[in-house]
């Protein structure tokens, strides 16, 4: 006992002020990825970290040599891999907005009122036959997409969205990204699929949805300004001419579940 409190001899208010301090200072990383695809790099480091890890203790010397190389390269490799990262937490860090608050995540009422607000939103977009583009974040942070449109950070409502995408409205062109129950952006640039399989059909917006829900878990609702038909792509897969209430279906079942597409698609992305 007498050993265990020798330990805390030279503890003073020094030392509780850098633990908090270094507390806070982890807790902004944490937060700054979490809106970032790091959050699944960092998932990546940890297996492999695991790995290495029981590579030694089982005395497994081919993987361990293999992990050995594995970990040489990154060490190259992972500024670049982070590179986006690090350029956000500089320029927040040189706007002085690296201490911040950070959202909550939505709760029962809020998200109820989140799908009615994106059903009623589509119902009238798709009667008027105005094309848009509309995503929900969901894990995999995409905010390198975010930071491509107008930044809003406004209340969700189907007024606010249907008058985002009338036609020759400044923000119309491009999606609309979706945070929690606020609007982030505007007017945002996503990645267009390269995948052959996808119907000829179907032109830009809808391979950027499909481009999209490829490389993150996002939820992407298009509305087809020619047909106005509704669809939503999921992990590459979009479906079509969905209703109100498939349309309320799907959402419900990706955002509150939080669960992978159920749909199987044997070419890594199409239509249906």
């Amino acid at each position: 006992m007498s050993e265990f409190l020798l330990q805390f001899r030279f503890f003073d208010w020094r030392s509780v002020l850098d633990i908090i301090v270094v507390a806070v200072v982890f807790y902004q990383l944490l937060m700054l990825i979490k809106g970032t695809r790091a959050v699944q790099l960092l998932k990546g480091l940890f297996v492999l970290i695991v790995a290495s890890y029981l590579s030694r203790y089982l005395h497994l010397n081919t993987i361990s040599w293999l992990l050995d190389q594995v970990w040489k390269m990154l060490f190259v490799a992972l500024p670049v891999v982070f590179q986006p990262e690090l350029r956000r937490a500089l320029e927040q860090l040189g706007r002085g907005r690296f201490f911040k608050t950070h959202p909550l995540t939505l709760g029962g009422e809020a998200f109820r009122n989140l799908i009615e607000e994106l059903v009623r939103c589509a119902q009238l977009l798709s009667k008027n036959r105005i094309g848009a583009l509309i995503v929900l974040e969901r894990e995999t942070g995409i905010q390198d997409y975010i930071e491509t449109g107008i930044k809003i950070d406004g209340v969700i409502s189907s007024e606010f969205l249907v008058n985002i995408f009338i036609p020759n409205t400044p923000l119309h062109d491009g999606a609309v990204i979706l945070r929690g129950d606020r609007v982030a952006a505007a007017g945002c640039f996503l990645p267009l699929s390269e995948n052959p399989n996808i119907a000829k059909e179907l032109g830009t917006r809808h391979r950027a949805a499909i481009g999209l829900s490829e490389v993150s878990d996002a939820v992407v609702i298009v509305i087809s300004e020619e047909t106005g038909a509704i669809s939503i792509a999921v992990n590459g897969i979009l479906t079509r001419f969905l209703d109100d209430k498939t349309l309320r279906e799907q959402l419900m079942k990706e955002l509150q579940l939080g669960s992978r597409s159920s749909f199987t698609n044997p070419f890594g992305g199409s239509s249906r």
